[in-house]
């Protein structure tokens, strides 16, 4: 049987069941939850720390109305961490390969940033279609092509990541043959 560079990147089955959805599962169960005593585990205070630390991290550029976001970035990033950390155990399924799971995070996200935006500041999120000092004649034609560069972008944002996994697996693969 003749296998192609591109067949590990297809979404693995098991008993019709996708296998993405236990890759996706398992990392959220090694996590341990904290307890209800005064002092818990070496593992839990090390994982407390580490949340406590990341978190002042990610947040020290942004100003204080920024801060709201603090839970579903580091839910995110954490989401992510565990799953590219999983893609590098041996015969192991990296879900973060699939465009779907990627496309999945970069548009919700995308159109959160657009609409909370416009809500909130629609003169500057408008402002963006249109540079300064730009000649009468070329208005209509910026603008149409800034729009369009502007929906494109969580394409972009979801296709990036992807390809350089691909791009990274399809390597190792290439010089192990």
């Amino acid at each position: 049987m003749a296998l192609g560079f591109f067949d590990q990147f297809l979404s693995p089955t098991h008993l019709g069941i996708p296998l993405i959805l236990i890759a996706m599962v398992i990392p959220w169960i090694l996590y341990p939850s904290p307890s209800n005593r005064w002092l818990n585990n070496r593992l839990v205070t090390l994982q407390g720390q580490f949340f406590n630390r990341f978190t002042q991290q990610l947040l020290l550029p942004l100003n204080q109305g920024g801060h709201k976001w603090a839970l579903i970035l580091m839910s995110l990033m954490v989401f992510l961490l565990s799953m590219n950390m999983l893609g590098l155990l041996p015969y192991t399924f990296t879900p973060t390969t699939q465009l779907s799971l990627n496309m999945g995070f970069a548009v919700p996200f995308w159109l959160a940033t657009v609409i909370i935006g416009m809500r909130n500041q629609p003169t500057a999120a408008l402002g963006h279609l249109l540079p300064e000092g730009t000649p009468v004649l070329l208005i209509p034609v910026l603008i149409i092509i800034e729009t369009i560069s502007f929906i494109i972008r969580p394409i972009a944002l979801g296709v990036r990541p992807t390809a350089n996994l691909t791009a990274g697996h399809l390597l190792i693969q290439l010089i192990a043959t």
